[in-house]
């Protein structure tokens, strides 16, 4: 098929994500493509798996209906998606851990099919898997032989319409009913080369280390589909360990590490950081929560490879900006906007006002890579998409170059006394201190100023870090109104089935220690 280069930037028409694996497997036959535990699959050998999955699929009439998949990181997992998009089929990743009221309320929405699903997972949520899907699971346990001959014609997949839809991916908000966010292939391929554009990929060099749940949008934008997009080599664990990662890195020469703040808290914590060599490193990512500056020099000094930060959302597909991998990169920011996308800050209540630079506001955006909307919600679609204008929800300020820093959720705000305050300004105070390994900042209702700061703090292990401490750098650095009124220890930051930090139960808790 004849493609041009639109006056965007974009390849027109766009190639589906499965017409670009489909390409790495015409160029890289014998690559590497995905490596997990003692399997490694070859291009070859991966199109064969999927073809053969779609073929299943097919047979029980999927095309223009939704498959759930139900399984945690591994070679399934990867097959699963491919497959259900040869199919023509929406895919519709879940949360393997999902208990059973979960599971049920978002097949139920989904009206899917049949779902796809570990044997774990059938074990222990079987009846509703077949109960609230058109057929009876279907449990993927792959053992591929490698017996594919290199002479064997590589499979040719039938490839959806762009316009077709992808991806049915179900929000993990921490109140309120799951959304079904509803991506075309469209959708998913144009970010797919929105992110190239800024972190481009060396074609059949890349090898991406990928620890963070595959059914999240994270993980599919940020490792599966570089890797096998490239011809490069997908490495997954099915969870994270820091030994395990470790490990990896050395021994399969990770080139590209897709992690998370609290991955990197974690890693940069552990007593073998200093010790691996991390020489074969030449990039890692982080997005889905802000990191902070200590971690981030700290992982970039030891490594020798940035840390690129990026934000965006599910509804975005999920990419709206990140820092470049070859370019100027700016610490606390998130980058620039990505290739096609409009981005503007305006004011929260008056949300028509656009914003100066360094001003903070509501960040809105638009571009190809907006969702088609929510299932079944038109109401919570039109909120959310106003006049071709994504509202994200989130706080930020653009500099004079276009770089992004994020301020906060705008449903995180705090006024204390009339004054509004953001907590990520005073967890960027926090995290600066040596014994902060994390922290997180949330308001809790008083009656006498409406809401004050409570500051929630897990300490370095080894650390004398006190309370005192804490107070003296907050009053140093801060206005009287930033400044916490309670500070308190915690083992751990409750976080959601994500890995988001649940500032809701942060809240309870604070209330709870008054």
């Amino acid at each position: 098929m004849e493609r041009t280069i639109s006056q965007a930037g974009i390849v027109e028409p766009v190639p589906t994500v499965l017409e670009m694996l489909q390409d790495s497997a015409i160029r890289f036959p014998e690559n590497e493509a995905v490596v997990f535990e003692n399997v490694r699959l070859t291009y070859r050998q991966l199109v064969a798996e999927i073809a053969d999955l779609a073929s299943r699929l097919s047979k029980l009439g999927a095309k223009g209906q939704r498959v759930a998949i139900v399984m945690p990181n591994g070679l399934d997992i990867v097959v699963a998606i491919y497959a259900v998009y040869a199919a023509g089929a929406q895919a519709v990743p879940l949360n393997p851990d999902y208990t059973e009221r979960e599971i049920s309320e978002i097949l139920q929405d989904a009206d899917v099919l049949v779902t796809l699903c570990g044997r774990a997972q059938y074990d222990r949520v079987g009846q509703q898997l077949d109960t609230l899907s058109k057929n009876h699971a279907i449990v993927l346990a792959l053992s591929p032989s490698g017996s594919v001959e290199t002479e064997q014609p590589l499979c040719e997949f039938t490839l959806p319409s762009p316009a077709d839809l992808a991806k049915l991916q179900y929000t993990g908000g921490t109140t309120g009913r799951s959304k079904g966010v509803m991506l075309t292939h469209e959708n998913v391929a144009v970010n797919v080369l929105q992110r190239e554009a800024l972190i481009p990929m060396r074609q059949g060099v890349e090898r991406i280390l990928c620890v963070t749940p595959l059914y999240h949008a994270y993980a599919t934008a940020m490792a599966l589909y570089p890797a096998l997009s490239s011809g490069g080599a997908l490495v997954i664990q099915s969870r994270f360990k820091p030994e395990q990662v470790f490990d990896a890195l050395e021994r399969e020469h990770i080139t590209l590490f897709a992690g998370a703040p609290a991955i990197y808290y974690a890693l940069v914590s552990h007593p073998l950081f200093e010790k691996c060599n991390l020489s074969s490193l030449s990039a890692s990512f982080s997005g889905s929560a802000p990191l902070s500056l200590e971690v981030l020099e700290r992982w970039q000094s030891v490594s020798g490879a940035p840390i690129l930060e990026g934000y965006g959302l599910t509804e975005s597909s999920p990419i709206l900006t990140f820092n470049p991998r070859y370019g100027i990169r700016k610490p606390g920011s998130v980058g620039l906007a990505a290739l096609n996308t409009m981005l503007e800050i305006v004011d929260p209540v008056e949300t028509d006002k656009v914003l100066g630079c360094n001003q903070v506001g509501e960040i809105r955006a638009r571009g190809p890579q907006l969702m088609a909307g929510y299932r079944n919600l038109p109401k919570e679609t039109a909120a959310m998409i106003r006049d071709g204008w994504l509202y994200t929800g989130d706080l930020g300020e653009l500099d004079e170059e276009g770089y992004l820093f994020i301020r906060g959720r705008k449903k995180e705000m705090v006024i204390v006394g009339g004054f509004n305050v953001y907590p990520r300004e005073i967890e960027e105070q926090l995290f600066m201190m040596a014994g902060v390994q994390d922290c997180a900042v949330v308001g809790v209702k008083d009656a006498y100023l409406g809401e004050v700061l409570h500051a929630f703090i897990v300490v370095r292990p080894g650390s004398a870090l006190t309370k005192t401490d804490v107070f003296e750098r907050c009053e140093q650095n801060l206005v009287r109104y930033k400044v916490p009124k309670h500070v308190h220890f915690v083992e751990t930051l409750p976080r959601t089935a994500v890995g988001k930090l649940d500032r809701a139960r942060l809240s309870v808790m604070g209330e709870e220690h008054i």
